[in-house]
């Protein structure tokens, strides 16, 4: 049975990092076939498509009872995308980091990270947050500030003139046919949808029921296993996604893959799970969510330090993230 359950967390992984893949692609060819700006495509479609995995993921397990799976998949993904992929991204190829990500993109994160933080804290006169809870209220605030980013983010896009009017676009493409991609049929763009859709959903839930079941076997809390295999499972695409974009010396999309991520598991994926189904949290512990905190704050030094995260800070922030997964495993 354990072999099997094993089987099954990585056929689920699977599955959801495929489904995310298939759902991104549909989408977005279908928004650009609609004449929808690249820059609205890149700041809602794709951005939700690479945290697509960490959403159905946290919502299935709110909804079957393992809340614990749920807050330590977006507490842990947040960890694993700040020290781990950023930390990759800089020992690949040195990330030059743009005045607007250091003074406005960072800021942002780490106050999502804090009002999180903030959030989970229902007894501010105790230190510890067994019982605490995510209530349905906390995930309306959480929405609405997402709600409240996004148009901060479209309103900036429009000032900078990165929403191009019809004749522009038209002359655009008539200038660069090679660089625009060849029409998909709508239908086709919808069966892509609804597939990812549904592989999705399937992956999620032999995901979490395997690893509820390794949970449940060796003793190991449900926080645990969120913070460490379901984390590192739901974040293999931001990991694939900013590695690969660092080697091609395309800095600004790895730290903006990254930090958009964060943004989104905080407000959106935890607001619409909590607004759902509110959760209780039982085995995430302060050091946890101070991680995460940490991090971000250690990822904010770095990046204004000459604008620049280096391969020497981007190894400290790999042996950071080791360094915290060996003292969860060694409270097993």
């Amino acid at each position: 049975m354990t072999l099997l359950n094993i089987g099954l967390i990585i056929l689920g992984v699977i599955l959801v990092i495929w489904g995310a893949d298939r759902l991104t692609d549909g989408a977005a060819s279908l928004a650009r076939g609609m004449r929808v700006p690249e820059i609205v495509i890149g700041l809602t479609i794709l951005a939700a498509g690479t945290s697509a995995p960490e959403l159905f993921v946290s919502l299935v397990s709110a909804l079957k009872g393992t809340s614990d799976l749920a807050v330590g998949n977006v507490i842990g993904s947040n960890i694993f995308n700040t020290m781990l992929i950023v930390g990759c991204s800089a020992v690949v190829a040195p990330m030059a980091i743009a005045k607007t990500t250091v003074t406005k993109d960072i800021p942002f994160a780490v106050g999502a990270s804090l009002l999180l933080f903030l959030l989970c804290f229902d007894d501010m006169s105790s230190p510890h947050l067994w019982g605490n809870d995510i209530s349905r209220s906390d995930g309306l605030i959480l929405l609405a500030v997402f709600v409240a980013f996004m148009m901060y983010t479209f309103s900036l896009a429009r000032k900078n003139g990165e929403f191009p009017d019809g004749d522009d676009e038209e002359e655009e493409d008539d200038d660069l046919q090679v660089a625009v991609p060849k029409p998909v049929p709508t239908w086709k763009n919808v069966m892509w949808i609804v597939i990812g859709l549904a592989c999705l959903i399937v992956g999620s839930n032999i995901f979490v029921d395997g690893a509820s079941y390794i949970a449940y076997r060796f003793g190991v809390r449900q926080s645990v296993v969120g913070l460490t295999i379901v984390a590192g499972g739901t974040s293999l695409p931001e990991l694939a996604t900013s590695v690969v974009a660092a080697r091609k010396g395309q800095s600004a999309l790895a730290i903006g893959n990254a930090i958009g991520s964060n943004v989104f598991n905080i407000l959106l994926i935890l607001g619409l799970t909590a607004t759902v189904c509110p959760m209780r949290i039982m085995g995430i512990s302060i050091i946890d969510l101070s991680m995460m905190l940490v991090s971000m704050g250690l990822l904010w030094i770095f990046a204004y330090t000459k604008y620049t995260v280096s391969r020497r800070e981007g190894w400290l922030m790999i042996l950071g993230f080791f360094a915290y997964m060996a003292w969860l495993f060694y409270l097993l």
